[in-house]
């Protein structure tokens, strides 16, 4: 298991997250302990509560000290279809129409702990140039902490719903084909000018950055899937 003992917390979620929409495990179910699912994708137990705590941010899964973690969501066929079949073109489609208004409410509503937020993951990011699952599980918590400063509901449930399209195989693939250091180099410098603008209250500039960060992704994919 050389490439899942790399899985970050939020693969490991991602995958959990999955098996929860497909129905696999369902409303009510409990979930191995944290040793057993340690053991099954290759992580450290630590890395396993993260994940665990992330999914229960997100209403998948209630944590009950002493006694286990319990699904919480009820399957949706048509939404669990949509993730299911989704290609990560498809997800960088979907948010490239979603993200860049998410920065601009971010200005509006975000507060100075969020943009705190988003610094401590910019600067994990940074640390991460040669790991690219530790990378990836910081880059899809910046991209979260956007989404949560914008105070709106729905439209977080809606990206993290997006979201989980990135546990799926396809995904981890196009990750470890695209995640070379250049390439999260010029990511970090994209998530580094999204974050100033943001802390500087301009929703246009950290609109068009987003849109230019997601526009390389959405490259960087398409190289990918024609290899």
């Amino acid at each position: 298991m050389g490439d899942a003992q790399r899985m970050g917390a939020a693969d490991i979620a991602g995958l959990i997250r999955r098996e929860i929409s497909k129905g696999t495990l369902q409303q009510h179910d409990r979930l191995p302990p944290e040793r057993v699912l340690a053991d099954t994708y290759g992580a450290a137990r630590g890395t396993v509560r993260k994940a665990l705590m992330q999914l229960e941010s997100e209403g998948f899964v209630e944590i009950r000290p002493g006694s286990g973690t319990y699904v919480l969501h009820k399957t949706e066929t048509a939404a669990a279809s949509a993730i299911d079949n989704a290609t990560p073109l498809e997800l960088m489609d979907a948010r490239f129409a979603l993200e860049p208004h998410s920065c601009r409410l971010s200005v509006l509503h975000g507060r100075h702990a969020d943009f705190d937020r988003m610094e401590a993951l910019c600067e994990q990011m940074e640390a991460s140039l040669d790991d690219p699952a530790a990378f990836s599980e910081a880059d899809t918590l910046f991209h979260r902490a956007i989404a949560d400063s914008t105070r709106n509901g729905l439209l977080v449930w809606i990206l993290t719903q997006i979201g989980s399209v990135r546990g799926q195989d396809d995904w981890t693939r196009m990750r470890r084909l695209t995640l070379d250091e250049p390439t999260i180099t010029t990511y970090n410098t994209q998530h580094r000018q999204i974050l100033d603008a943001l802390r500087a209250r301009e929703p246009e500039r950290a609109a068009t950055i987003m849109k230019e960060h997601l526009e390389t992704a959405r490259l960087s994919l398409t190289r990918a899937s024609e290899t």
